[in-house]
């Protein structure tokens, strides 16, 4: 029970929309998770790089989920719902039904999702204004942005989309409006994936420059013109309809939202680490680094390597066999292959860079492809597990690249913060120990994104004095995992060829595209 003067058997709702799914967590004041419940949300590919889905389908197992989690519990106990999303696209008309966003017109298909990349022409001319907006985004946008979706909007589906449309939501603030009737914005989403400013607003110049001036028009109404900082209530809380979709009292607080990564980080950078013998204690929380390790950083790579080797069969049935996970298997397999030499060290000759679908982040450069160098004739279970580990050590080596961007850019890191389902795999914990030289803390509760969601309605409800504060309360520290300094030549030299690898990359592009 947290200290002061706060009552027992408060509890708050968490909702996460991933990329393939809906979760759900009721969590108390301790931030412990009580119940749980996930759904399988649909998803649309109907011509490559186009990825889409439905706000009625992710509405409807929002309620699935949230009946679920808060059966046989007495309702004047639930004090606040938080939403966190991907950062996808919603289109809606001006009387909030959906709109197709493809060309064969299914309005129930009203969704761009996050990882779409069918903007390409678009945000190369975005980018070619240098803007001064694009200081807040690395200063290139990401083809996966909402401005350049936007246009390509504008420029394909005129008549049935662009010109009917009367609100453009990030998917985590179409949930907060669902909930409330409140078309108010999250800080969070529109600052990350709309060039929005915290101390300016809305640039009118960029929309102009870019051909989207129609935005601008009646202050900004489609995309967002009151916008609060995530865990603020919204209006009146939840609206009687949302009440009885998601079976929840009416009126409890509904936070202003996240994106689901910054959920993850809220979930667990906050946490009270006195005693762990870590450098950032005492220090600012912009010492920490979050690291979520979901669909977007990792699962895409590992799975598409892993399940398009020659041994996947072999791998999956004797995974099967001992009822683990591939990947519990395939740990378990590099330990017996190992020798005398530490795992890691197998992949001396063996290196990956890992953006098969382009780079986010620190590069933003949605032309690279993934590269693997050290291939040999054998494709036994044994080569697999080793490419695996590899891959797992790119992405790590990811990180390093992000966290010395950050520290060029003036950040100070000392600390690594890891959740998601990543965070459960002790290889890929301990690899980005030992390739960071950090330590990674990891969270008591392993479902951080949800904890964080549900800090979200707590701070709503007006339980917690601060986000901070409930930040503090409700997330506390399972393990720390320590680098082995003695590897750090190792990978130090991998991470040498790291670079080589993306640098060779653009020497060969460039080649190709010389006249």
């Amino acid at each position: 029970m947290p200290g002061g003067d706060q009552e027992p058997g408060r509890y708050y709702v968490g909702v996460d929309v991933g990329t393939g799914s809906v979760r759900a967590a009721l969590v108390d004041q301790r931030g412990i998770l009580l119940a749980f419940a996930d759904q399988p949300i649909t998803r649309w590919e109907p011509q490559f790089n186009h990825h889409e889905q439905s706000s009625e389908d992710i509405w409807a197992a929002c309620c699935v989920v949230t009946k679920k989690v808060v059966q046989g519990i007495n309702s004047n106990q639930i004090r606040g719902l938080g939403f966190d999303a991907t950062c996808s696209l919603v289109v809606l008309d001006k009387q909030f039904r959906p709109l197709p966003v493809n060309h064969e017109g299914d309005s129930h298909r009203n969704i761009i999702m996050w990882l779409d990349h069918r903007a390409v022409s678009q945000v190369h001319r975005v980018n070619e204004t240098q803007h001064s907006v694009l200081q807040y985004v690395g200063g290139v946008m990401s083809v996966e942005m909402q401005a350049p979706k936007l246009l390509w909007l504008k420029e394909n589906l005129r008549e049935t989309c662009w010109d009917k449309a009367g609100h453009f939501f990030d998917l985590p603030d179409f949930l907060s409006w669902k909930a409330t009737g409140v078309t108010a914005r999250s800080l969070c989403s529109l600052v990350c994936k709309w060039t929005y400013s915290a101390e300016k607003g809305w640039d009118n110049s960029f929309w102009k420059m870019i051909g989207l001036e129609d935005l601008v028009a009646d202050n900004y109404s489609k995309i967002g013109n009151q916008v609060l900082p995530p865990g603020a209530p919204l209006g009146n809380g939840l609206t009687p309809e949302a009440a009885k979709d998601l079976g929840l009292p009416a009126g409890i607080a509904v936070a202003a939202s996240l994106i689901d990564a910054h959920a993850g980080g809220l979930g667990v950078i906050g946490t009270d680490v006195r005693g762990h013998g870590l450098a950032c204690e005492g220090q600012p929380v912009t010492s920490r680094l979050a690291v979520i390790c979901g669909t977007s950083s990792c699962h895409m790579g590992i799975d598409h390597v892993v399940q398009g080797h020659a041994a996947f069969p072999e791998l999956q049935a004797k995974a099967t066999a001992r009822c683990q996970s591939i990947y519990a298997y395939l740990n378990s397999h590099l330990d017996l292959i190992k020798k005398a030499q530490p795992v890691g060290f197998l992949t001396v000759d063996l290196h990956v860079w890992p953006d098969f679908h382009g780079n986010r982040s620190p590069l933003a450069d949605l032309t690279l492809k993934g590269m693997v160098s050290g291939l040999k004739l054998s494709q036994d279970l044994d080569d697999l597990a080793v490419l695996y580990l590899a891959t797992v050590q790119a992405i790590a080596f990811g990180t390093r690249l992000i966290i010395e961007a950050m520290e060029a850019a003036g950040h100070s890191i000392s600390t690594l913060f890891l959740c998601g389902g990543l965070s459960k795999n002790p290889l890929f914990v301990q690899m980005h120990a030992d390739i960071t030289g950090m330590p990674v803390v990891l969270s008591q509760e392993v479902e951080s994104v949800l904890v964080g969601a549900a800090i979200l309605g707590a701070c709503a409800s007006g339980d917690f004095t601060s986000v901070q504060e409930a930040m503090a309360r409700m997330s506390k520290v399972g393990e720390v995992v320590f680098p082995r300094l003695e590897d750090k030549r190792y990978y130090d030299k991998k991470y040498q060829v790291f670079l080589k690898l993306v640098e060779h990359q653009k020497e060969y592009a460039a080649i190709m595209n010389a006249d």
